[in-house]
């Protein structure tokens, strides 16, 4: 009584935490998926500064405040003009991206650079890149893929935390299973046995009717059973002389003294 009283409590209890807090649904309820991607916003343009470049100037390392260009890919075109300067777009090829710079490669930097000036270091640049545009494209739609599989692992870590923080009651309530399972079985047990008993004693009744009535079956086919006499084979076995010493009757009466 004490025990079925302990898990009853625990029961209450159990059930009072879980009614205080958020509901499974309402804990993982997320708003609706957002990429931060803003159709209104032009990404194929930024700027940058050069920060190095080789004697030809035909690699240039360009520094820029724009975080998306961790987006480039090596081979990716790039169009750029010079910010002080109204000229045609050079073109160039990304060849490798870092944290916060990216490498690129000018085959004709003068189509947008005077011959008589001195390319500086430090440089603004007004870039053009259609591929960067595509680029942050992909990653926005990748983005809310990335979102789906956090929800999904959120969910899964809710289950987790759920059985772990509720792993004692659970005990519980699994051992009180298994003991209402082993109490049936022991009963079950014991009425098999008492049945099993009772099937022998009435076993043993059988046993005795039925010696009985064999018995009784042995006498009743000994009465009945036919036999046939041949009285002339029985007269010669019963008349015939073996020569045993044997009186002839009838004998001659003895005389009276």
């Amino acid at each position: 009584m004490h025990y079925k009283f302990a898990i009853i409590l625990l029961l209450i209890s159990f059930n009072a935490v879980a009614q205080s807090g958020l509901t499974q649904e309402d804990r993982f309820k997320i708003e609706k998926l957002d990429s931060w991607y803003d159709n209104e916003y032009d990404y194929s343009q930024f700027t940058g500064r050069v920060s190095d470049r080789d004697k030809g100037s035909n690699i240039l390392k360009i520094s820029s405040e724009d975080k998306n260009i961790k987006f480039f890919r090596a081979g990716d075109k790039v169009n750029f003009t010079v910010a002080s300067k109204d000229t045609d777009y050079c073109q160039g090829y990304v060849r490798n991206v870092e944290e916060k710079f990216f490498v690129i490669f000018v085959k004709d930097l003068y189509s947008c650079w005077n011959d008589s000036d001195y390319f500086r270091r430090g440089t603004l640049l007004h870039f053009n890149s259609k591929q960067l545009l595509s680029r942050v494209k992909e990653a926005s739609k990748y983005r809310i893929v990335l979102l789906k599989r956090k929800k999904d692992f959120f969910k899964q870590l809710n289950g987790v935390n759920h059985f772990i923080w509720s792993y004692d009651q659970q005990k519980v309530l699994t051992a009180s299973d298994y003991d209402l399972k082993i109490v049936e079985i022991e009963k079950g047990k014991q009425k098999a046995l008492e049945m099993l008993l009772a099937k022998k004693q009435d076993q043993i009744r059988l046993q005795k009717e039925l010696i009985r009535r064999l018995s009784e079956l042995d006498q009743e086919l000994g009465h009945y059973r036919i036999e046939r006499d041949d009285l002339l084979v029985d007269r010669w076995h019963l008349d015939h002389d073996l020569g045993l010493p044997v009186g002839k009757r009838p004998q001659k009466l003895r005389a009276k003294k």
